[in-house]
């Protein structure tokens, strides 16, 4: 099993980025994938998750509303649309796999990403 995140990048407050997790060894059918984000010196917060056999999905309340978690089956892809971004959005974002079911918890998963960088100006 294998991630790899990309797309992130600079942007300016109010824009927007779409951050992509290509996924290897494994499908959708049997994962749930989780993306996360990490700002300098804090903990590790769970954003959303995306899974067919449910779980637990969610979306934190810090992005309700700006940010949506899509799948592309056939290019094996979960996206993290970003919009009106701001200046606290700023971190390294990861996005995570784990067998079967979704969760909010970083410890439940499994597999990681390397993480992709967004940095959000004022």
């Amino acid at each position: 099993v294998q991630l790899q995140a990309s797309g992130g990048g600079l942007v300016q407050a109010g824009g927007s980025l779409t951050l992509a997790c290509a996924a290897s060894g494994f499908t959708f059918d049997d994962y749930a994938v989780g993306w996360f984000r990490q700002a300098p010196g804090k903990g590790r917060e769970g954003l959303s998750c995306i899974g067919k056999r449910g779980g637990s999905p969610f979306v934190a309340d810090s992005v309700k509303g700006r940010f949506t978690t899509s799948t592309d089956n056939a290019k094996n892809t979960v996206y993290l649309q970003m919009n009106d971004l701001k200046p606290e959005d700023t971190a390294v974002y990861f996005c995570a796999a784990q067998r079967y079911y979704c969760s909010s918890r970083a410890q439940a998963y499994n597999y990681w990403g390397q993480g992709t960088l967004v940095t959000v100006s004022s």
